[in-house]
């Protein structure tokens, strides 16, 4: 299951870095999330992500309950060590794997919402310049029209400026991603070696049962 959760991990990376710069890569993966979002796609996701959910809550008690049947406070055997490492990684792979989820949807929430503005804007454009061309005379109306330009122009730097925002905290979650990969591979080292110390104590436990059969 930890493979599987690093692959989707990396692919929604993959797929955020694609959202962020502006290729014909992104265009065909904001026409795929259009449709994902159309029909039963929504309620794929929802259930989905719940589901992840419920594994996470599942992870998270399975570590709160090796906790409270350790013998002596803070002290845990060795294979309760193995299972809450183990836990703890799904645990954190789940939660950031939501989070980037999250981030998805955001972005390409945001990037819907400027395309439309900016075809708004070119239509506005095209409406003034006939206004400029044709019909001079009708000064309060085009005066009307630069003010809704205006209007619209302050909405898409409030929009640009959020893009932005939404690319820095991309690149942070990227920075976080790096840091979760180091850390879940000193888990996965931790887990091995957790795993050598407790076959060699199995080892010497059934030595130890033999010595006293003899």
């Amino acid at each position: 299951m930890i493979q599987l959760l690093f692959t989707v991990i990396f692919a929604e990376m993959a797929l955020i870095m694609t959202l962020l710069f502006k290729t014909p890569l992104r265009k065909l993966v904001v026409m795929a999330l259009d449709r994902v979002k159309r029909g039963r796609g929504p309620i794929m996701a929802q259930t989905v992500a719940t589901t992840v959910f419920v594994v996470l809550m599942s992870s998270v008690y399975s570590m709160m309950k090796i906790q409270n049947r350790s013998v002596e406070p803070g002290l845990i055997n060795p294979t309760d060590q193995v299972l809450m490492a183990r836990h703890l990684l799904e645990a954190s792979l789940m939660g950031f794997l939501l989070f980037l989820a999250l981030m998805i949807d955001r972005l390409h929430h945001y990037i819907r919402e400027l395309r439309l503005l900016r075809k708004a804007m070119e239509a506005e454009k095209k409406q003034n310049r006939g206004f400029e061309d044709g019909k001079n005379g009708r000064a309060e109306e085009a005066k009307a029209m630069g003010e809704e330009m205006s209007s619209l122009r302050t909405q898409i730097k409030k929009l640009e400026s959020e893009c932005e925002t939404k690319a820095k905290e991309a690149e942070a979650a990227e920075a976080n991603t790096v840091a979760l990969k180091k850390q879940s591979e000193g888990f996965l080292l931790e887990y091995d070696r957790l795993l050598e110390e407790n076959q060699n104590l199995k080892s010497q436990l059934e030595s130890i049962d033999q010595g006293l059969q003899s």
